[in-house]
This record gives C-alpha cells, sequence and structure tokens, in this order.
C-alpha cells in the first residue's frame, strides 16, 4: 500500500509566487526518485505563501531516503533563507 505525505512550506510574506516555481521544477527529479508514485505542488488560494506538496511513495522508508537525499544535496539548506517555518510533514493512514 502506498505511504502519503503532505508537506507543508511557508515561506516568508511575499515570496510565495517568487518560491513555487523553484519547487515545482524541483519536482521533476523527485518524481524520479525510487518510490515516488505521485508527486503535485500546490499554493494555498488563502495564503499564497503557504505551498503544499501532495506526496504518494512506495513506503515511508522511501520517502525517508529521498528527504535524506534533499538534505544531503543541499535543497533543504537552499530553501532555510526564505521559510518562515520550519516544513512541516504530515504522514497520512488512510481510513479503512
Amino acid at each position: 500500500m502506498s505511504h502519503t505525505v503532505m508537506l507543508e512550506i511557508n515561506v516568508k510574506p511575499g515570496l510565495g509566487a517568487a518560491v513555487f516555481p523553484g519547487i515545482v521544477a524541483s519536482l521533476v527529479d523527485t518524481r524520479a526518485y525510487a518510490g515516488a508514485e505521485l508527486i503535485e505542488a500546490y499554493i494555498d488560494a488563502d495564503n499564497p505563501d503557504c505551498i503544499m506538496v501532495w506526496e504518494k511513495w512506495e513506503s515511508r522508508s522511501h520517502q525517508e531516503a529521498y528527504l535524506n537525499w534533499r538534505v544531503e544535496t543541499g535543497m533543504v539548506e537552499a530553501l532555510a533563507d526564505v521559510v518562515a517555518a520550519p516544513p512541516r510533514f504530515t504522514h497520512l493512514t488512510p481510513a479503512e
């Protein structure tokens, strides 16, 4: 069964429109990463400085390996200057 994650990235006020295209461009690599099944990005319609990424992975360990890779490649550090708070990951369990 797939593992679903919702990632919330809150950027500093007024930066959402500038940051979003870079996030979307980075998703090409995310979608190609081992275990990625579905990756979509959205801007909160009521808060344009809130970016949401909907992720489906083969397993939680695939998502965690991917996140470690993003840390190792410097993407997480590169976002440090534009985020207003640490990214929030919500790992979801489907209703039965």
